[in-house]
């Protein structure tokens, strides 16, 4: 399935700038600077490797201004009956190809997203014969023959450059047999992608650990790692105490990571990606809104905010197309109300599940470019499970848009876990935040 295309003279759904709710935070985040959300990351508090057992990780938790800790495999103890709980169940490919030119070099292409927009990732991944993606290519100027080969044992993958873009490339595969899926050439050539951070080449325990125990939907090229710490007995006693689950699939891309080089955050361009979320799961989350909603990882409250604002859209204009209902860098800024409550939360989320169904749709699949920093109000969370993320980054921002509009409470709670010991980034431990009331 892919999103309807948007029709020619069509227009955005626009709201104007609410100035009475940023004289209330007295903020936007546009005007935001990333050097207020920096703090010293020793090189020594970075986690190489995981734990032995993913649910022994350190758990902070932050609830009423208050800092407590326990390990993940009691995480159900601080998890209220009859909680939501929201996973990102997108699986990590392994997108990272080492090919040889004809002189011996090593040339890596990182493999980013389909190069078709059009193509939504479940297809990209079905595709056999040949494929299209958006590629980084380490060492390109090594590049100099028109094609690249890489053969195993039962397989042959072909790789040549197809365009050349500002920041990346598109690189065209083919491959023998041509029944092979590119999921199934991927599985067979490609190396899990860590992240540069660690410091070390992928090793044969990533395969398995750099991925949740939960993971379906294949199109990652980075772990959604606050679900890293789930095993399926914190699983069984989250359910034991009565928390339900639901799942949304945003595929994690490299512009996650996507530095802030702009010193105000108006200069900085969030990245759009794709949320897959089933009429199912956005009714669960209909279901629960009087009860604690909890967002496990970045990915999952990005996807499940942005549903809200598709919903308002969809409130505004019934008839709007897909397009229409992406969410832009600054949207929710210039729609956000003064006093948001879950009735209006409800009323949105209908509207969205009563627009999927005059479209004939059972998944939604739509762009959200969502930034989440302070100056930002919840419409759908109440909490987020989260690892503790590197300095100056939007990661960051949302966590101190989750505790709460003072820009200074996020330095408590990364202040507490430096000198408390815990293991820091994708294989690092992780919190449980509970948004200010």
């Amino acid at each position: 399935m892919t999103p309807a295309k948007q029709q020619p003279g069509e227009a955005s759904i626009c709201f104007a700038p609410n100035p009475a709710y940023f004289r209330t935070v007295n903020m936007h985040p546009k005007n935001l600077s990333i050097s207020d959300f920096t703090y010293q990351l020793p090189d020594d508090r970075i986690a190489r490797y995981p734990l032995t057992e993913r649910d022994l990780s350190k758990l902070l938790i932050y609830k009423d201004g208050l800092i407590s800790e326990d390990i993940y495999r009691n995480i159900h103890q601080h998890i209220p009956s009859n909680s939501l709980l929201v996973f990102n169940n997108t699986k990590v490919i392994p997108a990272r190809l080492f090919f040889k030119n004809s002189t011996g070099a090593k040339i890596e292409i990182f493999c980013l997203d389909p190069a078709d927009e059009n193509t939504d990732m479940a297809s990209a991944m079905s595709k056999t014969h040949k494929t299209r993606w958006n590629c980084l290519i380490g060492r390109a100027n090594k590049w100099k023959e028109k094609q690249l080969h890489l053969a195993g044992s039962d397989f042959t993958l072909t790789a040549e450059i197809a365009d050349k873009k500002a920041d990346s490339f598109v690189v065209e595969f083919s491959w023998q047999p041509e029944t092979l899926t590119f999921a199934e050439v991927l599985d067979k050539a490609g190396m899990m992608p860590i992240p540069p951070y660690l410091k070390r080449e992928s090793e044969q325990l990533d395969q398995q650990r750099y991925q949740t125990v939960y993971a379906a939907q294949n199109g990652s090229v980075a772990a959604p790692t606050a679900g890293l710490h789930f095993t399926g007995q914190v699983m069984d006693e989250l359910k034991n105490s009565n928390v339900q689950f639901t799942y949304v699939t945003l595929h994690v891309g490299a512009g996650t990571f996507k530095p802030v080089k702009a010193e105000q955050m108006e200069g900085h361009e969030m990245h759009a990606e794709l949320i897959d979320v089933e009429a199912t799961s956005i009714q669960s989350i209909l279901n629960s809104l009087n009860q604690n909603i909890i967002a496990v990882g970045t990915t999952s409250l990005r996807t499940i905010e942005s549903l809200f604002w598709m919903g308002q859209k969809a409130l505004h204009n019934p008839e709007a197309s897909i397009q229409q209902l992406e969410i832009k860098q600054w949207d929710a800024y210039e729609m956000m109300v003064e006093n948001p409550g879950k009735g209006q939360t409800q009323q949105a989320l209908k509207a969205l599940l009563i627009w999927m169904q005059k479209n004939n749709l059972n998944r939604l699949l739509c762009k959200t470019q969502i930034m989440i920093a302070p100056g930002y109000k919840l419409q759908v969370a109440d909490a987020i499970i989260t690892n503790f993320h590197q300095p100056a980054s939007t990661l960051l921002l949302l966590v101190a848009a989750v505790i709460g509009n003072d820009k200074e409470d996020w330095k408590e709670i990364y202040d507490y876990a430096l000198n408390h010991q815990f293991r820091f980034l994708s294989y690092g431990d992780g919190s449980l935040l509970w948004a200010k009331k």
